[in-house]
């Protein structure tokens, strides 16, 4: 069984999902025979190690350092030896690609998706376009840069009216847990929305709403898919709240689609697994039409909502893989590749 150092809290503004996810996994990793080292980020970007009986877990403690490049972990005069990391960091400076970067740096072997796929699937915007460029499916949506809405935005707000129409979506590119997400029904409220995504990123999408069911699949290395899941929300969208604090939403899985339309979908996400060159998990987004029945294609997570109850587990526990299973299954997957990135000639 392996050391794993268990990464979570981060600088995003999703650091208590990230809390409440590792918790789980911490404890998931424990029952299938591994040691953990729980290192949370705070919000200033210090690491610290983390006492376990806090739930959910904090990140504070006694301070520590990863030393690049040679990855040795310090916690002061101690060096503490892993053999494999486990992010569970959600959103920006750590689903990224910026703290796989650096892991990638130090020589380290970590779980999920490498620098690349992370940083893509991070950004709505470039991930709709690589997607749709494949012939995917996906809402139709417009692009917008902070520098170009103050220069005038009444052009953007003309390309609303004439491109999408209300209600649309206003998000910021690269966030999760709809942070920043607003519908929206006028002009009036396009210009808040605007302003409210502007906190988070330069970068913005504008996406028209549909009239759909919310579907989620899971994807490991293979590509291989779960079962379908449905977020299933009592009024209006799935906003944070809805996700978080409260219970006005919930989650079924298997979804309840016809066979046909359950290997449809699941096709989809093993083929856009592989266009974004994903590796170790994703959980992947999707519309299901009403009225047309088709698939539109929404985002993609690569760290996804980990704790127990969460949809990524909860769809992988509906295909016979038990949260414990899963979390084994990543770290000897994560071993594998870096294995793998061992054999390739670097000079």
């Amino acid at each position: 069984m392996a050391q794993v150092l268990l990464l979570f809290g981060g600088r995003s503004s999703e650091h208590e999902v990230s809390c409440a996810s590792a918790v789980s996994v911490h404890d998931a990793l424990i029952e299938s025979g591994h040691r953990v080292i729980p290192v949370g980020i705070d919000r200033d970007g210090s690491w610290y190690l983390a006492d376990t009986s806090s739930r959910p877990f904090r990140a504070e403690g006694r301070s520590v350092q990863l030393n690049v490049p040679n990855g040795t972990l310090r916690v002061g005069s101690d060096e503490i030896e892993f053999d494999v990391a486990f992010p569970v960091l959600h959103g920006p400076y750590g689903e990224d690609g910026t703290v796989q970067g650096a892991l990638e740096t130090c020589g380290v072997a970590y779980t999920g998706c490498g620098v690349l796929g992370s940083a893509l699937a991070m950004d709505k915007d470039l991930t709709k376009q690589v997607v749709a460029s494949k012939g995917i499916a996906t809402a139709p949506w417009l692009t917008i840069r902070r520098k170009e809405w103050d220069a005038d935005p009444s052009v953007c707000l003309n390309e609303v009216s004439r491109a999408l129409g209300y209600p649309v979506f206003v998000k910021p590119s690269a966030q999760g847990s709809s942070v920043g997400i607003s519908r929206v029904s006028s002009d009036a409220e396009l210009k808040e929305a605007v302003a409210k995504a502007f906190r988070y990123d330069s970068k913005a999408i504008i996406e028209q709403a549909v009239t759909a069911r919310e579907i989620e699949v899971g994807v490991l290395d293979g590509p291989m898919s779960s079962v379908p899941g449905e977020v299933v929300v009592a009024d209006g969208w799935y906003t944070y709240d809805a996700k978080y604090r409260d219970d006005s939403s919930s989650f079924e899985a298997p979804a309840r689609l016809s066979k046909e339309a359950s290997k449809r979908v699941r096709d989809l996400a093993e083929q856009i697994f592989e266009l974004l060159e994903l590796t170790g998990l994703a959980r992947i987004d999707f519309f299901y039409e009403i009225g047309t029945r088709r698939f539109l294609f929404n985002e993609v997570n690569t760290l996804p909502g980990f704790t127990s109850i969460s949809g990524f587990p909860k769809v992988w526990m509906a295909s016979g893989l038990t949260y414990p299973e899963l979390c084994d299954r990543l770290v000897d997957a994560a071993m594998s590749r870096h294995d793998e990135r061992g054999k390739l000639a670097v000079r």
